[in-house]
């Protein structure tokens, strides 16, 4: 499965690069400190997947705190089919500490 470390993502956020974001951690976690893009908790991401606003074909970065949320979730993207699936290793943990 593809990756992104810290370092890459930051530099393309500095960019102001147009990302397609998709962060699975919980709606609260997501209120309290977010990255922008799309939240769908990844425990309910195969059911929310009409609601998903990015096409199969789109690189989708999948982010949550750790990593392995978002790597639950991109296995469940490339089981139903998207193709340009990325997991931000370490997640938003390793991208705090390269911000600090």
């Amino acid at each position: 499965m593809t990756q992104i470390d810290a370092a890459t993502l930051q530099q393309r956020l500095n960019n102001n690069e147009k990302l397609n974001l998709l962060d699975v951690r919980e709606k609260i976690e997501y209120a309290t400190y977010n990255l922008g893009g799309q939240n769908i908790p990844v425990a309910k991401l195969a059911a929310q997947i009409d609601t998903l606003v990015y096409n199969k074909t789109d690189e989708i970065i999948v982010i949550c705190s750790a990593g392995i949320r978002s790597d639950n979730a991109q296995r469940i993207l490339t089981e139903l089919g998207y193709q340009n699936v990325v997991n931000l290793k370490g997640g938003l943990i390793a991208l705090q500490k390269i911000n600090n």
